[in-house]
């Protein structure tokens, strides 16, 4: 604590380590995350404002951060409305999509503890939660599902209600590739940490969007000379707190006083020997608005409702951003693919040892056809990472979304793909939600994966290898499945495999492959004879490309083609979880085809 005459008192005596203090909004008291010894899991903590009273609130087997404090939740079934605490954890021995570290969600509790329940579910990582005045999270998302941003993708800020419902882009592509440390002023600016890369401590640049149009409203705050900024947080005039050090590194964070519209900051407070972080003011603070719920945790399952896919933002930079609405006409979307995202257990973190390939494991929930007027409704397992990709007439993704989930018994919707969410759509009753959602709900050991191993590589053992196996064919490729020791594969994949997922120039496009999009790898462009790209793709062209196999050879079949688009479009990996043990074959698509069968889902 720092008094107004900037004397000090330690808070957390007795504790190894605290940090993340939150001051609840009368402000008699404050949450923490501590470790009493070094051994210790990060827990959280409430102590009296003077630091006295200290009591434990939430203990976890894995690591508990970033608390704060709620607004009041009410669902119909309770007589009244309870307080609640947001914090960040993990899941035991599930790790993040580059299997480095664990992937952290946002959960939340009652006040005494009880009643923890997850809120979101990246396959990545979500941190930094901080309560709005309407009663949301804002918070931060690392987000890797489409690698054409680079190997480590974006981290975005997101919206969330505090039930895990209604997950929605609050800032995402505008300005630099990592903002986080969101926090909202009370003149109604989400002030934020922004930067291309971080350093050490996370610190960057400022940068503000306004709460009434946040996916439009982007400016920077600060400068690259102003210094590096640290967890800013809000003050009553409209001002935050913040924690500033010199770029160079000469000196220590201090705390700072910063005027968001100005970029002009004032030095409140500086110990030379310490950094000086993650400041809060002790004043009383209105109350977030409370929340109402939908979830019923009894519910195994939620809704996924689509208005109208041709529905797009053509300003929104989602790397397919449609400036002319004439690259995707009514009609080409043909049908929908539904992936889940396997999350990464440590046990088998040799999903994860990927040097080509580092996306997460997906298994097909069900495709299903698009309605004439671009809308679909489906029913899907709660509480599990999504991926939605809109497909051509070859079954190629068009356009595919980051994670996404739907809370039990949530019915959630989305105006279009990629759309501009601070829009109200038109007033149309479109045809999918006047029946029944198709359900796509099918038990894990049904779902159907594909992979190089089990899938790919016995079309090239068959149809490719006799011409590509020999030296000095592009790419190599060989009929043996078992994997060979060499620099770049290290024994883990085979000659064929390491040919065709080899790097290319460009971040997240490949010589041959690029991963999660089957449309821009050439290894699909002489399958089908030309360029599969769409205009709003960077390797869109007219160019002639040779077709393989070539002329006078048989052509592969429409199931073989299938097989490697799937393969590429759900991230182009060596070797997945097994599916089932008798899969339905490709011949079964057809629009007769039941909800019940892998792939299917037609009503």
């Amino acid at each position: 604590m720092v008094y107004p005459d900037l004397s000090t008192k330690l808070l957390s005596d007795g504790f190894y380590s605290a940090c993340d203090p939150e001051v609840s909004f009368d402000p008699t008291h404050i949450l923490f995350a501590g470790k009493r010894t070094p051994d210790d899991r990060w827990s959280i903590y409430e102590a009296a404002i003077d630091g006295s009273s200290v009591r434990q609130v939430i203990s976890r087997t894995t690591d508990c951060r970033s608390p704060g404090y709620q607004a009041t939740l009410f669902v119909l079934a309770s007589p009244e409305p309870w307080y609640q605490l947001t914090f960040v954890s993990s899941e035991k021995n599930v790790l993040n999509e580059c299997g480095v570290g664990p992937a952290m969600s946002l959960y939340s509790c009652k006040l005494d503890g009880s009643a923890v329940r997850r809120l979101t579910f990246n396959l990545s990582s979500d941190m930094d939660p901080f309560i709005m005045p309407d009663g949301r999270l804002l918070f931060a998302a690392w987000q890797r599902v489409r690698l054409d941003r680079g190997p480590l993708g974006r981290v975005a800020l997101f919206g969330v209600n505090i039930d895990g419902a209604d997950y929605a882009a609050f800032c995402t592509d505008e300005g630099e590739r990592i903002k986080h440390m969101p926090c909202v002023t009370t003149k109604g600016l989400a002030v934020f940490v922004e930067a291309g890369s971080v350093p050490w401590d996370g610190s960057g640049r400022l940068a503000c969007v306004d709460l009434r149009r946040p996916l439009h409203s982007y400016r920077p705050i600060t400068r690259d000379c102003d210094g590096l900024f640290h967890s800013p947080s809000p003050l009553p005039d409209g001002t935050v707190l913040v924690s500033r050090r010199s770029a160079d590194g000469s000196d220590t964070h201090g705390v700072y006083r910063l005027d968001p519209y100005t970029g002009q900051f004032e030095l409140i407070f500086d110990s030379p020997d310490y950094h000086d972080i993650q400041a809060k003011a002790v004043y009383p603070r209105a109350k977030p608005d409370g929340r109402s719920s939908v979830v019923a945790e009894e519910d195994p399952n939620g809704k996924l409702y689509c208005l109208n896919v041709y529905i797009c933002d053509p300003s929104a930079s989602s790397g397919q951003a449609l400036e002319n609405r004439e690259w995707l006409p009514v009609g080409e979307v043909v049908r929908l693919r539904v992936l889940e995202g396997i999350a990464i257990k440590i046990q088998n973190s040799k999903f994860n040892i990927q040097n080509f390939v580092p996306l997460a494991q997906r298994r097909i929930l069900g495709e299903i056809n698009v309605e004439k007027d671009g809308s679909f409704n489906i029913e899907v397992p709660a509480n599990t990472p999504i991926e939605l990709q809109t497909l051509d007439a070859d079954g190629m993704a068009l356009r595919s979304c980051g994670w996404i989930w739907a809370k039990n018994h949530e019915p959630r919707g989305c105006i279009g793909c990629h759309e501009d969410g601070e829009l109200t759509p038109e007033n149309v009753l479109v045809s999918a939600v006047t029946r029944p959602s198709i359900k796509l709900t099918l038990p894990a050991e049904r779902r159907r994966t594909v992979d190089f191993r089990r899938d790919v590589m016995p079309i090239i053992a068959q149809r490719c290898a006799r011409c590509h196996a020999e030296a000095e064919a592009t790419p190599r490729l060989t009929p043996e499945v078992s994997p060979v020791t060499s620099t770049g594969g290290k024994g883990l994949f085979n000659r064929s495999y390491e040919s065709l997922v080899a790097a290319g120039n460009q971040a997240g496009y490949g010589k041959y492959v690029d991963p999660g999009r089957a449309r821009t790898s050439p290894l699909i462009w002489h399958i089908f004879g030309r360029n599969t790209s769409r205009p709003w793709d960077e390797t869109f062209g007219p160019q002639r490309v040779r077709q393989m196999p070539p002329t006078g050879s048989s052509v592969l079949t429409e199931d073989e083609k299938r097989t490697f688009i799937e393969w590429i479009d759900m991230g182009a990996l060596w070797d997945g979880i097994p599916g089932p043990e008798n899969p339905p074959a490709y011949e079964a698509r057809s629009p007769s085809r039941g909800p019940d069968r892998p792939g299917g889902g037609e009503q």
